[in-house]
This record gives C-alpha cells, sequence and structure tokens, in this order.
C-alpha cells in the first residue's frame, strides 16, 4: 500500500486539558506510531480540542488559561495544533458536534486549498492569523527537518498540512470563507480522509455509563468517525467494549493502541498534575511541560484546592 492509497487520519481529542499534560501529548504520539505500524493509515494532523467553560466541571479554569498551556505544550510540534473553535462557541459542545465540525470544515477547506495542487490557495484556513507572513505555517522553524506529511505527500500533503498543524494565536484569528470557491481541479474526494476520536481507556469506559451519552451522539461517534484508544492504568478495554451495546456494534471502528501497557505516560493526568502543584510536589515536571509549569506558577493556578 503507497503512502497516497492508506487512510489519511487525523487525530482529534477533546477534554479539559485543565492543565493539559505530557500524558495527553504522548497519547497523540503513541497514537500516531500505532497507526502508522498498522501500514493502513498515515496521520497527517492532531488537534487539541479544549471544551467550553461553561461545562462546569468543578476546578475548571479559564478556556484563555487553557487554551495558552495547549499551545505551549505543542509548541514544538510539527504535527499537533490548538483548535479554539469550541472554547469560543456561545455554549458547551458535545463530543459529536465538534468532530461534525471539523469533518464539514475539513471537507470545505481542502476542497478549497485542494483545488490547485501547484499554487495552492493562499484563502485563509482556520487558525491562521490576519497580516502573516508567507512562511509555511505548519512548519515549526525550531523543530528540526523530518518527513511530515508535507514531505511524504507532496503538494496534497502541504495543503493538508495547512490545515492540520497550524497553532493560532489565542487572540484573533481568521476563519475560512465558507462560500470561497476555487474550482475543483483536485477534489478532497479523491483521497480518504478521516477524522478519529482520540481518547484515552477512561472516556471509551464512559460510554458504558447509563444516561451519560447520548445514544445517537454514540452512534455517530463510534459508527461514523471511529475511536483510537490509548488505554491508561492497563485497563481491559476488551471488558469495557463488552459492557456496551453500541461499542461491541461497532467494534471494529474503535482501534486500541497496543503498545506498551506500563508506559509510564499511562498513569499521567490532569487531577494528579493538579494535586502536585497544589503541594508542591517536585514530581510535577514528570507530569507537565516546562513551559506549562512556567504559566500556572505566572498566573496562579491551581494553587488552591478549588482550582
Amino acid at each position: 500500500m503507497t503512502e497516497t492509497t492508506k487512510t489519511h487520519v487525523i487525530l482529534l481529542a477533546c477534554g479539559s486539558f485543565n492543565p493539559i499534560t505530557k500524558g495527553h501529548i504522548q497519547m497523540f504520539e503513541r497514537a500516531r506510531d500505532y497507526l502508522h505500524k498498522t501500514g493502513r493509515f498515515i496521520v497527517i494532523g492532531g488537534i487539541v480540542s479544549p471544551v467550553h467553560d461553561s461545562y462546569g466541571k468543578q476546578g475548571l479554569v479559564s478556556s484563555r488559561h487553557r487554551l495558552i498551556m495547549c499551545q505551549l505544550a505543542v509548541q514544538n510540534s510539527d504535527w499537533i495544533r490548538v483548535d479554539p473553535w469550541e472554547c469560543y462557541q456561545d455554549t458547551w459542545q458535545t463530543t459529536c458536534s465538534v468532530l461534525e465540525h471539523h469533518r464539514d470544515l475539513m471537507k470545505r477547506v481542502t476542497g478549497c486549498i485542494l483545488s490547485n495542487v501547484n499554487t495552492p490557495s493562499m484563502t485563509p484556513v482556520i487558525g491562521q492569523p490576519q497580516n502573516e507572513n508567507t512562511q509555511p505555517i505548519y512548519q515549526n522553524s525550531n523543530v528540526p527537518a523530518k518527513p511530515t506529511a508535507a514531505k511524504i505527500l507532496g503538494k496534497v500533503g502541504e495543503s493538508l498540512s495547512r490545515i492540520c498543524c497550524v497553532r493560532p494565536p489565542v487572540e484573533r484569528f481568521t476563519f475560512v470563507d465558507e462560500n470561497a470557491n476555487l474550482g475543483t481541479v483536485m477534489r478532497y474526494e479523491e483521497i480518504e480522509l478521516r477524522i478519529l476520536l482520540l481518547c484515552g481507556s477512561d472516556l471509551l469506559e464512559s460510554f458504558c455509563i447509563p444516561g451519560l451519552w447520548n445514544e445517537a451522539d454514540m452512534e455517530v461517534i463510534v459508527g461514523d468517525f471511529g475511536i483510537v484508544v490509548v488505554p491508561r492504568d492497563a485497563a481491559d478495554t476488551d471488558r469495557i467494549m463488552n459492557h456496551s451495546s453500541i461499542l461491541r456494534k461497532y467494534k471494529n471502528n474503535i482501534m486500541v493502541v497496543k503498545d506498551d501497557i506500563n508506559h509510564p505516560m499511562s498513569v499521567v493526568s490532569s487531577t494528579k498534575s493538579r494535586l502536585a502543584l497544589q503541594h508542591g510536589d517536585g514530581h510535577v515536571v514528570d507530569y507537565l511541560s516546562q513551559p506549562v509549569i512556567d504559566y500556572i506558577l505566572k498566573s496562579q493556578l491551581y494553587i488552591n484546592a478549588s482550582g
């Protein structure tokens, strides 16, 4: 199977990211490595989508802080970006609606940008700041050259990378013009592109809690999109899936990352990170990247037990 005939994947992780941890970033890396090893997929981007402030979770700090921390956490990645769309809505969005937003956006934007592969469109893509220079926005200048999607897939990969790997400033960004119509020389449908929900086994287990999830949403999330699960704390994902009729029904759409079940990052969590910060525990450096720690201390976040 050649690189261009593999299923192209964008990994989307929704959550509080309160704060974002090294475990979250490793979840992306482990999922990408696993999907590549199957020989059937090529991951061309990762999206971190922090939840809206009105989610109502106790101790949830402002999305302004969470977005900045997320951007600091991915600043050295050449394929993971932070998307503020969910935070900038009027109210909390379901996971299903976030997936549908990115699917619809991807169809619309790739239709525009891939319309002329020899001269990529300069139509602003989601997250591209206004008045930016023309330096490729998908490549962080501090990251050593490596075989990114752009290098593997040429102009097609470059166009997709523009969408998937930009890290927008929190203050202001431009959405793509949904009415843009630049032709259809290269159509989105000519390559198979999927958005998969990336999650830990704890989220998968939450599907089994009666009444917590809307069943119609679960059908869409698992049946239409699909899930990549990175187990946490050596969780038994087969047992979890057997407890839900919908998970059993769409078992083939659930890909469980089977690498090191004792991976050190599998026990890292935002909860442990907050507790470490509150107690001045030096182990916080094992949970959070230094830029995130510096920002937390500067902003005096999570100091009180309620935060």
